[in-house]
């Protein structure tokens, strides 16, 4: 856990999911997206669960209120023996920007990955994601993969 003057970095709890969706609905329309409620229900619940194919969620609160979230995925590497780390959402509220919640809530990802030796963490970002892309320059890596799916 991870304590600041404005907020703690703490593991999702059950007790969160209201708070959580509302979150993670932000996070969706900030990508101009949405998901049925089934799907948010399963994503909540593998992020709690225990099989080690499951995400993990971690969240910033201030105050009894949610203001950010992370979810991350330890999975095999082809090309390492040791495990990688993949960052799959991060959000902060948007009155919550500019105050050290999403550096704080990707320094707690790295925290994981090193307490489980986990020596790599990556994620992705859309081009037009320029805030946020601000704090990645400063701790991240820009790499030089472009990204396909399958058409």
């Amino acid at each position: 856990m991870t304590q600041t003057a404005a907020f703690t970095v703490r593991p999702l709890r059950a007790t969160d999911k209201a708070q959580w969706s509302a979150l993670w609905t932000g996070y969706l329309a900030y990508y101009e997206t949405s998901r049925p409620q089934a799907i948010f229900d399963l994503y909540f619940d593998r992020l709690l669960g225990d099989d080690p194919q499951d995400f993990n969620g971690l969240v910033a609160e201030s105050d009894g209120r949610l203001v950010g979230l992370t979810h991350y995925l330890f999975h095999r590497h082809g090309w390492s023996e040791a495990n990688t780390c993949y960052l799959q959402d991060l959000y902060a509220d948007p009155s919550m920007r500019g105050q050290g919640v999403g550096r704080a809530l990707i320094e707690a990802v790295y925290a994981a990955a090193d307490a489980a030796g986990v020596p790599t963490v990556y994620w992705l970002t859309q081009d037009f994601n320029s805030t946020a892309r601000r704090l990645y320059d400063r701790i991240g890596v820009k790499t030089p993969f472009i990204r396909y799916n399958r058409s």
